[in-house]
């Protein structure tokens, strides 16, 4: 894969007409490092941020070990590229024979579920064809929290409310070696306070299940910077959810568990983008919600742009973006701050969106070709260089410090 120091110098060789991708692999192995020696626990990679068995042999190499995987088709996959890694199946709902291959051909031992049909389905997949139950499962029951201190809602599709969670903990209980609690406090969580709440929901169904726990698994949430979402330091989090958990009623060798996905992969990479067209304070790109740039359409989230052109004189202003298909739900509103003077021919890199940018990436309309190559300068934006001013001066964030 071609190598060049910056964004640049990648326009400067290529003058691309199609989107081209800036990888920085040193991003995603600092943010996994930053993981594996500070979180006070295990922290799993949430596959579902971004697939790329590049990035995940770059996680591996970091000495991230455990994946989050969400799909039999992430299950393969994640096990084709790291033969050794841990795979826990963390997606509620599961077909079951997605679970028995999973089992028996992947050695995936590590399942979630909300509902007793659920844990009647993990049971019977598991179970060899001589009548032999699995004798090494780790199961997780997942319990819903609120989402409210985050910027995308995960409360609504997946868990046990607290009221019937002690029955379905008694039953899990019964058929497994380990077992657990998980929960999701909804993505982009701003504040440490998330995980608090959650965690006292989690006191008190182990207390009304009166079960021995073997494992809480805080889920993901784990923030990043982004333009107006500056959260407190992510050494806030890790040491609340610390505290909370050991305060917990559980066994003495209980495990403590995490699957951070944006926040260990949204500095990996960015794009460069072609401006085509400019009407008023529209510019028209050749990315858009079809491709990358899906979270910028759907839910509005603002990522950083600059851009790459050295004439251009005028203060930044604020910019609309259209993607490149005949759609208009093809509309990105931004704001996105660029120069005034920007016009048709230009270039934007727009940073961030090594999180779910990939992942959502279509071919719809015969558009979403892209090249690949490495830069090696730094994100716009980072929680892991240790030059981020102390967001507690910011008024749009709550920390507990």
């Amino acid at each position: 894969m071609l190598q060049y120091p910056d964004a640049k110098a990648v326009v400067r060789a290529l003058e691309p007409d199609e989107p081209v991708t800036l990888l920085r692999p040193h991003a995603a192995s600092r943010a996994a490092r930053f993981f594996t020696d500070k979180f006070p626990g295990k922290a799993m990679y949430a596959v579902k941020a971004n697939p790329s068995p590049d990035l995940i042999r770059i996680l591996w190499d970091a000495g991230v070990t455990h994946y989050d995987v969400a799909s039999i088709a992430e299950v393969r996959m994640v096990r084709d590229t790291l033969p050794d890694a841990v795979l826990c199946f963390m997606h509620p709902v599961k077909t079951s024979r997605a679970v028995r291959e999973a089992y028996f051909q992947h050695g995936v031992k590590t399942y979630s579920l909300d509902t007793l049909e659920e844990l009647k389905k993990v049971v019977e997949a598991t179970t060899a064809e001589d009548g032999t139950r699995a004798k090494d499962l780790n199961l997780l029951v997942r319990l819903r929290v609120s989402s409210e201190h985050s910027e995308l809602s995960l409360a609504a599709k997946f868990g046990v409310d607290l009221a019937d969670a002690a029955p379905l903990l008694q039953a899990t209980r019964q058929h497994c070696d380990a077992l657990g609690i998980c929960f999701h406090v909804g993505s982009q969580a701003m504040t440490p306070f998330a995980y608090v709440q959650a965690l006292e929901r989690v006191r008190a169904a182990i207390a009304e299940a009166a079960v021995t726990v073997d494992i809480i698994d805080v889920g993901g949430g784990f923030p990043s910077v982004y333009p107006d979402l500056d959260p407190p330091a992510l050494e806030d989090y890790f040491r609340l959810i610390h505290e909370h958990f050991e305060a917990l009623p559980i066994s003495y060798s209980a495990e403590l568990w995490a699957e951070p996905g944006r926040a260990l992969c949204a500095e990996y990479s960015s794009i460069i983008v072609k401006v085509e067209k400019r009407r008023g304070d529209e510019l028209y790109i050749n990315d858009g919600a079809y491709g990358a740039l899906f979270d910028a359409a759907h839910v509005a989230w603002r990522f950083p742009v600059t851009a790459l052109e050295d004439d251009l004189l005028q203060p930044l202003a604020e910019f609309a973006f259209y993607g490149p298909t005949c759609d208009d739900a093809d509309y990105m509103k931004g704001p996105f701050m660029l120069p005034e003077d920007i016009q048709a021919g230009d270039y934007i890199e727009i940073g961030m969106l090594g999180a779910y940018g990939a992942a959502m990436k279509t071919a719809f309309n015969g558009f979403g070709a892209s090249e690949a190559v490495v830069v090696a300068d730094e994100p716009m934006f980072s929680l892991y260089r240790g030059d981020r001013p102390d967001p507690r001066e910011s008024d749009n964030v709550v920390s507990l410090r």
